[in-house]
């Protein structure tokens, strides 16, 4: 018991606080309200309008006309160190799926409830042919192999793809044509660890008879790159 008051009494409450709020607004990227921030503190709104003061000072956090609140671009410069890691650990394993399959190997990673991004991108460097695109591609969480493979590690939904629950039976999930036209995708979901984030590991292929071939790989990488990550 008294341990638990020492790590109390050594807490800022401001600071705890501010850092609640900027993680609730980070959930809600389309904007909230200061009644919304004070009543998720549960503190009064002149303290949740001097925590958002010093947040949009700090360029952590904007107000729109509307007067919602949002994440700012501060956000990025302070993701970009952690985002950096992340590429150094996961390309490795990347690149050595990609030269395997032959076909372009990605890690997707959740930002927000509803969309995922492309947060690196490898191409395989012994293939006469593969489908390219970019690292930092953002797309709906629910269209993609990626996303569903994401969605797939989370507890059912009501209304959730059939693609979900079955990503859920046999460990990875399949696409066809959703990102990228006339090309199929296969991701499984990276366990890391708690407070990383949400991945997938995935390649992208021509034809759907290589989708076989490719899971285990894909499964076996996913679990790699766990470990790596913590997971």
């Amino acid at each position: 018991m008294t341990d638990v008051v020492a790590q109390e009494s050594a807490i800022s409450k401001t600071f705890d606080r501010g850092l609640v709020a900027l993680e609730f607004i980070s959930d809600n990227p389309t904007g909230v309200t200061l009644t919304q921030v004070a009543k998720h503190l549960d503190v009064h709104r002149t303290i949740a309008h001097r925590l958002i003061g010093t947040l949009e000072r700090h360029n952590l956090v904007k107000r729109s006309e509307a007067k919602l609140i949002s994440p700012a671009v501060g956000l990025i410069r302070l993701a970009e160190s952690v985002d950096q890691d992340l590429r150094k650990v996961a390309r490795p394993v990347l690149q050595a799926l990609a030269d395997k399959l032959g076909a372009t190997a990605h890690l997707i990673i959740a930002t927000g409830q509803d969309q995922v991004q492309a947060l690196v991108v490898v191409e395989p460097t012994n293939a006469a042919a593969h489908i390219a695109f970019r690292a930092g591609q953002i797309h709906p969480i629910h269209q993609g192999s990626g996303g569903l493979a994401i969605l797939a590690a989370h507890p059912p939904m009501d209304g959730e793809r059939p693609e979900v629950a079955e990503a859920r039976t046999r460990g990875y999930a399949v696409s066809s044509g959703e990102v990228i036209p006339s090309a199929w995708g296969l991701s499984a979901h990276v366990a890391a660890a708690p407070g990383m984030g949400d991945f997938s590991i995935g390649v992208t292929v021509f034809r759907p008879s290589l989708l076989d071939v490719c899971a285990p790989d894909v499964l076996q990488s996913a679990r790699a790159l766990a470990v790596l990550l913590g997971g």
